[in-house]
């Protein structure tokens, strides 16, 4: 019951001296103990006669000793003292502990008679209401109808997010503020920008949902949970259905890596819902995080891309990665890959999480699945040199395929050993070998464009570009020999 429904019984005529009216009591607990607090658990309504009160300095221990036990206001009455000393008024304000005048014609029994009963009946009512909840989801109520249960049973408004920061369900200004702070929060729940925040089940967080409830519920924390706990179960319920879709679209990679017909791939393609002539992307995915319990890369990267696309999609673990095959739908490969991008960079506020995802080209039919697997594949081992991103066909066809497909310890013995004698003379001489040599590969052998670039004069530049040469024994005057010193320049 709250205080101001309290207030609001007009037989008790209580006033409240100090505190707010809206906090809530569970039980109704007399004493006149100096000490009450090991008699007391929390959430009670103290109604003393204040027959410990000796002198002014009592009522600070005693108001210290009623917070201290949880106690949610105090009443005091009239009949001992003749009225309310200030020194407990203070006491109560200092504490940020309600306190109520009972006046000396209304007995504490009277009260308690008065009071219990309504308790009972709102322990009965609260009851219902979450059971009312509960039902509804067990009946099959989506995520806006449990938001709007959820307001008209409990007065929580609120919100669910994704950690990419799309909205799910309810209204909330700034989702993708909200997501970020899910993601770098220490501890949930906690409380942003006049939300409280909680987890939506136990996944890991890159993959989860948030439910950020209006206002400040950290000491109703159980409501929270339970509210959080019934979106987890709307959550399992959307999942279970699509697990039969993963399992569909796993059979249809499977037969495209194993040259199955044209026709049983086109079926394949219509049962995850992309017609024959149709435009699609493969993307490939992995993902890492470093929370307790994670799950393997592929299964997390490819929660993570379904996430990331609104859950359009289902995402196949493979060998290889986490493979969905997405209908384009009027957009672009470059749209899509945008999207992801946009979708990671919220993601960047968890730490120690990094996503990468490959893009094929646009491809329909039976014909491109099995060379846009693969496609994927390059592009997103390609991302996992450059630690994480976005990489699309249109970026594979260079240098940094071939340098995605070296093996690193390979590429790293390529470059130190071409290298390594410029690096050594670098830090010995205070000189910048290594970087004139960079840009004079970058402005294709120009000795005037480098001299540019670096501020420097010709000369500078062309007695640089010889002790490279000298240094290294190699004639940068050739193209085999420009090409080793560019690929070791950009080896991993």
């Amino acid at each position: 019951m709250r205080i101001s429904d309290l207030l609001e019984i007009p037989e008790l005529r209580l006033n409240l001296l100090t505190g707010d009216p809206s906090a809530e009591f569970g039980t109704v607990h007399i004493t006149d103990l100096p000490e009450p607090g090991r008699y007391l658990s929390g959430g009670e309504l103290v109604l003393t006669g204040m027959l410990w009160r000796q002198g002014p300095g009592d009522s600070p221990r005693f108001v210290a000793a009623l917070r201290e036990a949880g106690v949610a206001a105090l009443g005091a009455g009239q009949a001992w003292l003749g009225h309310i000393p200030d020194d407990l008024v203070a006491a109560c304000t200092a504490a940020g502990l309600p306190l109520i005048e009972v006046p000396t014609e209304v007995s504490f029994r009277t009260l308690s008679e008065i009071v219990v009963p309504r308790l009972s009946g709102d322990v009965r009512e609260e009851l219902g209401r979450h059971r009312r909840i509960v039902a509804a989801v067990a009946e099959g109520a989506d995520l806006p109808e449990l938001v709007a249960l959820t307001a008209a049973e409990l007065g929580v408004t609120g919100a669910v997010v994704s950690a990419s920061g799309e909205l799910i369900a309810g209204t909330l200004d700034d989702p993708v503020r909200l997501a970020r702070a899910y993601l770098a929060a220490s501890r949930l729940p906690f409380t942003t920008g006049g939300h409280t925040v909680f987890a939506v089940g136990r996944g890991h967080r890159a993959a989860g949902w948030a439910l950020a409830c209006d206002g400040d519920l950290l000491d109703r924390a159980d409501l929270g949970y339970e509210l959080a706990a019934c979106v987890a179960l709307e959550r399992i319920r959307m999942d279970a259905g699509r697990r039969v879709e993963r399992r569909l679209a796993g059979q249809l990679i499977a037969a495209a890596l194993t040259e199955s017909d044209a026709a049983e791939l086109n079926a394949g393609l219509r049962t995850c819902g992309i017609d024959a002539a149709e435009p699609y992307t493969v993307v490939n995915a992995t993902a890492t995080g470093a929370q307790g319990r994670d799950p393997d890369a592929v299964t997390l990267g490819g929660q993570v891309i379904e996430e990331l696309l609104g859950r359009e999609v289902v995402a196949a673990a493979g060998a290889d990665g986490a493979i969905a095959v997405v209908p384009l739908r009027g957009r672009s490969v470059s749209d899509l890959a945008d999207r992801l991008r946009a979708g990671m960079d919220v993601l960047s506020s968890l730490p120690g999480t990094g996503v990468c995802a490959g893009l094929s080209s646009a491809l329909s039919g039976a014909a491109g699945l099995r060379g846009g697997v693969t496609e994927s594949g390059h592009a997103r081992r390609l991302a996992e040199t450059r630690g994480g991103g976005v990489v699309t066909s249109a970026e594979i066809y260079t240098h940094g395929l071939l340098l995605a497909t070296v093996p690193a310890d390979v590429s790293r013995s390529f470059a130190a050993s071409l290298l390594g004698p410029l690096r050594d003379y670098d830090r010995r001489h205070q000189s910048d070998l290594i970087r004139t040599l960079g840009i004079f590969l970058d402005t294709a052998g120009s000795w005037q464009l480098c001299a540019e670039h670096l501020h420097v004069h010709v000369n500078t530049v062309r007695y640089r570009i010889k002790r490279v040469e000298e240094l290294t024994g190699r004639d940068l005057s050739t193209m085999p020999d420009r090409v080793d010193f560019y690929l070791a320049l950009r080896a991993p």
